[in-house]
């Protein structure tokens, strides 16, 4: 999608075709050539899509053929990525979109042709490591160059000039000045390292994307094709449509639920913007509010487990935890977001005076209640029953029980088709409508409940049976696959129509439409990990990443505060232009090894994953952020409004998603780390509610009626306390207490599996000089505490307080932290004995229900003025 495209100002809302082909254009391509090519076009695409599942699936193994390594499997992925890449997108704005060029063909065979070297020769080259002969080096970089190329077209400048820099500093290192400096490498090492290697290209993240993101994309893509989108939408709009600015907030719920599964911010706005937007608009938002909101709200679903634009499979290969850790950690903040962005919409409404849409049915609130009581009641005990169910099966069918599970799905989804056969379907809102009813909820829900049943086996699998997410998404992508080629026969079925042969045409066509979409979708997703692996690989090669640490220490002139700020900014320039997955490994790579180290260094023991959903937050902020927002645009062009205005204003919206990543800096509790209990756990969750809502009142200048200044002020300090609750108790008394490093071995006996072990070491930063720093390890299983303490990838030596570190773990927890052989352990810190911190969060609350009173009244006093005036 071009910029001058997207930015178009239309005078009427867009055709819903112009829009499809604004997201088509920008998540699979412009190219759609017809005739024979476009069939070839589509059936790679398809076969693209086969070959992952056959790759995630277990019949490999059991059959024992067509069973692939990683080096195989990454290699298969980028050729399919790069073929498609060359076919799909055109070169320039000028090239032609109904054929593929003679250029663009022989540059596809080039690129798979480098590719492909390493299955064809990968025998010779496994017995030459970093020995590489010149016809290894020619396909290097042809291959390297190619991609670049590949990358231009599919994601747009960002990505490759920001490789290329990297490239120049590779080869140019001997003649930069201070800091900048290093030795530099040979052409032949820079070919070995980038190509022939795990360390550059075909490195973590296209092996995540080959493993796991392309299972997700397509179980998105299948989920679209069967009609869940529409669903997804209408539900959210049915469910809020009658409260003041119903369809903003409808648009906020619906974004959430797609870009759960959705890679694409971009998407996302396209697809439930199309339906919000018009709405919000007759509603009585302005264009560039109501872009502005579809647009905060289409970026923040990448936040949303579980698949997070597929950054959360690769935060679960670089922090080392679990892919439900990584859910665990991200949902309380997502969900707070959300939240804070449904508050802002309301305060937005309730600025103009909205009221809701009628209801096309009403209940009276008894009857209400009383529905959504059984409603939820039927939830618990169908859940119960799922869950108590199953394990009860597990016990008497054993091995069997699968099958018996697979039954009580497959007769549980006839159930559902069945009930939405005897319903119309869902229609499609017209823009031009002139006046708008909300459906009722309950007649809306039972028309698509059967798309719920792929999502459940899909987190089952991942949550209960504890699958690997490629296993979980095939198992879950299977399901979905099933919905898709049946969910159109059985309802006609139901329905009592004879002429059922062109409705399985139909799901069958939807079936491979959804394989070629999801395929489609992972072109540029396949190219920008491969891309990034340039930079991951350049920071492995040269030690850039340790140059990044000392310039932001010096910009910030030792406040550790600028320090974030810094590397937030950095962050957002960094994933300009770039979509999800390859904005978090570019800053993931470079920027969250920096706040590790600084955060340690300044006596903050900062968790892995705290400063990588730092990075994470700020690098997808770019999406919105002029004046290269792709989603501001795609949101501006639906609007008929500027996108520049509409990027500004959605920056404004997303000063909360700002705050969140340094509330995870200093209480990582937010993100349900060191909880102690249900109560802490309630404690916590309620803490950051309020205090969000603290942040947005302020920003927003309005909690209930407009805000005094000084109102604003306590606001701030509100959410400042209840964010980070012990600010006020550290400045009477000390978190932490130090104890002599010979102590190290005893607090590691006191502490549970799991459990945070916090030491001080002694260390050399990179620039040689000596500096002390505070590092948490997280503790393992294990009979003897220094087994439990190499767990986290770290052996000591020596005796008494004379703690040297003997080795790190490669790719540990330890290693992470920046440990290295020889440092010193001088001190363990425990936590010392003082009141709980949220005993500030009273005088807060109590501040807090001061200014509601006092608003309350001042708005009562305002109603009552105009209604003698009027009278």
């Amino acid at each position: 999608m071009t910029p001058a495209r997207a930015a178009a100002d239309a005078t009427e809302t867009p055709a819903r075709g112009d829009l499809a082909a604004l997201a088509a254009e920008a998540d699979m391509g412009g190219r759609r050539p017809r005739g024979g090519v476009g069939a070839l076009l589509s059936g790679l695409a398809i076969a693209w899509s086969l070959f992952q599942l056959w790759y995630a699936s277990p019949l490999p193994f059991s059959l024992g053929i067509g069973v692939f390594n990683d080096t195989e499997a990454r290699a298969i992925h980028l050729s399919f990525a790069l073929l498609l890449g060359f076919m799909a997108y055109p070169a320039f704005k000028s090239s032609p979109r109904d054929r593929i060029p003679l250029t663009d063909w022989l540059l596809a065979a080039t690129a798979v042709s480098a590719v492909l070297y390493l299955i064809v020769f990968y025998g010779e080259l496994a017995t030459r490591p970093g020995l590489p002969q010149r016809a290894d080096i020619v396909a290097a970089v042809i291959g390297v160059l190619l991609l670049l190329e590949a990358s231009r077209r599919a994601e747009g400048p960002w990505m490759p000039v920001i490789s290329i820099l990297f490239l120049v500093y590779v080869f140019t290192g001997p003649y930069l000045p201070g800091l900048m400096a290093h030795k530099g490498a040979s052409i032949g090492r820079a070919a070995s390292h980038f190509w022939l290697t795990s360390e550059g290209v075909f490195g973590v993240a296209l092996g995540v994307s080959t493993s796991f993101i392309f299972l997700f994309v397509l179980f998105g893509a299948l989920l679209e094709k069967a009609g869940a989108g529409n669903y997804f939408i209408q539900l959210a709009f049915s469910l809020l449509g009658q409260f003041r600015g119903g369809p903003a907030k409808a648009g906020v719920v619906s974004s959430g639920m797609t870009g759960m599964i959705s890679g694409s911010s971009v998407a996302n706005v396209v697809t439930t913007g199309t339906f919000t937007i018009p709405l919000m608009k007759r509603v009585g938002y302005g264009p560039v509010q109501a872009g502005a909101i579809e647009c905060a709200a289409g970026v923040n679903g990448q936040l949303m487990p579980p698949v997070m634009g597929a950054a959360a499979f690769l935060m679960a290969e670089y922090v080392g935890i679990t892919y439900a850790d990584v859910v665990r950690h991200a949902f309380l903040p997502a969900i707070i977001t959300y939240g804070a962005l449904f508050y802002i919409v309301d305060i937005e409404a309730a600025k103009k005076g909205m009221t809701g849409l009628p209801r096309s049915r009403r209940r009276s609130f008894a009857q209400g209640a009383l529905k959504a009581l059984l409603t939820f009641c039927g939830l618990v005990i169908l859940a119960g029953l799922v869950y108590w169910g199953l394990g009860w099966t597990k016990r008497v069918f054993g091995d069997a029980a699968s099958l018996v599970a697979l039954a009580f799905v497959v007769a549980g989804y006839i159930v559902l088709v069945r009930n939405r056969a005897r319903h119309p379907d869902l229609p499609l809102d017209d823009p031009r409508q002139s006046l708008v009813t909300v459906p009722d909820f309950y007649e809306v829900a039972r028309t698509g409940l059967h798309y719920l049943l792929p999502v459940f086996i899909l987190i089952w699998c991942l949550m209960v049976e504890e699958m690997s997410p490629g296993l979980a998404a095939f198992w879950g992508t299977l399901a979905m696959a099933g919905v898709v080629l049946t969910q159109r026969p059985l309802t006609a079925f139901f329905r009592g129509e004879r002429r059922l042969a062109g409705e399985w045409k139909a799901g069958l066509a939807d079936f491979f439409g959804g394989l070629e979409n999801g395929a489609r979708n992972m072109i540029a997703v396949g190219i920008a990990t491969a891309t990034a692996g340039i930079i991951v690989g350049t920071v492995t090669l040269t030690g850039v990443g340790l140059v990044m640490t000392e310039l932001v220490e010096f910009l910030s002139g030792g406040s550790f505060v600028l320090m974030l700020v810094l590397t937030g900014l950095i962050c957002l320039v960094l994933g300009t232009g770039l979509p999800t997955t390859a904005s978090y490994v570019v800053v993931a790579t470079l920027m969250a090894p920096v706040i590790v180290d600084l955060a340690a260094q300044n006596d903050i023991a900062t968790p892995l994953i705290a400063a990588h959903m730092f990075v994470f937050y700020f690098g997808l902020m770019a999406d919105v952020s002029p004046p290269v927002g792709l989603a501001a645009y795609a949101a501006g062009a639906i609007a008929g409004a500027d996108p520049m205005k509409v990027g500004w204003q959605a920056m404004r919206y997303e000063n909360r998603t700002a705050l969140l990543p340094f509330v995870f800096i200093y209480n990582p509790e937010i993100l349900m780390i060191d909880i102690a209990g249900p109560l802490h756990f309630l404690v916590v969750v309620g803490s950051c509610v309020l205090a969000m809502g603290a942040f947005v009142a302020a920003s927003q200048n309005w909690l209930i009626t407009r805000n005094r200044w000084y109102e604003t002020v306590a606001l701030l300090v509100i959410c400042l306390t209840l964010f980070r609750p012990s600010i006020w108790l550290d400045w009477i008394a000390d978190p932490f207490v130090s104890l002599p490093a010979g102590q190290t071995y005893s607090e590691i006996a006191k502490t549970p599996a799991g459990g945070a072990l916090r030491l001080r070491v002694e260390t050399q930063d990179a620039s040689g000089d000596t500096v002390e720093k505070v590092v948490r390890l997280t503790l393992g299983a294990g009979e003897t505490p220094a087994q439990r303490l190499a767990a986290s990838g770290l052996t000591l030596a020596g005796s008494g307080d004379d703690l040297i570190v003997q080795s790190v773990r490669f790719g540990s927890e330890a290693r992470k932290y920046g440990l290295q052989q020889g440092d010193r352990i001088r001190a363990v810190l425990v936590t010392a004995e003082r009141p709980s911190p949220y005993w500030f969060a009273i005088p807060a609350l109590a501040l807090f229900a001061l200014i509601v009173w006092t608003q309350r009244r001042r708005r009562a006093a305002a109603g009552a003025a105009t209604s003698a005036a009027r009278a």
